[in-house]
């Protein structure tokens, strides 16, 4: 899946187009490196987003395509 759907389906960004726009920005790291909002997203992986003076960093758990806003927690775990 791609990351900056996948960044939308677990809800550690509200909008597509934002996460599209943080990935082009250089505020996403996936696996320690700078990621595209086109990179492939898979189970183990480690993201981490800079939001302003806040770091996020979570490891996916599981990929969906869709998934509840109640099951969207289940998708990562932060670290």
């Amino acid at each position: 899946m791609r990351l900056d759907k996948y960044l939308k389906i677990s809800r550690l960004i509200k909008r597509r187009t934002v996460a599209n726009e943080a990935c082009d920005a250089g505020r996403v790291l996936l696996n320690g490196k700078t990621a595209r909002a086109s990179a492939s997203v898979k189970v183990g992986d480690i993201i981490e987003i800079q939001f302003g003076t806040r770091t996020v960093k979570v490891e996916v758990l599981d990929v969906q395509e869709t998934v509840r806003k109640e099951g969207a927690q289940e998708l990562f775990r932060y670290l």
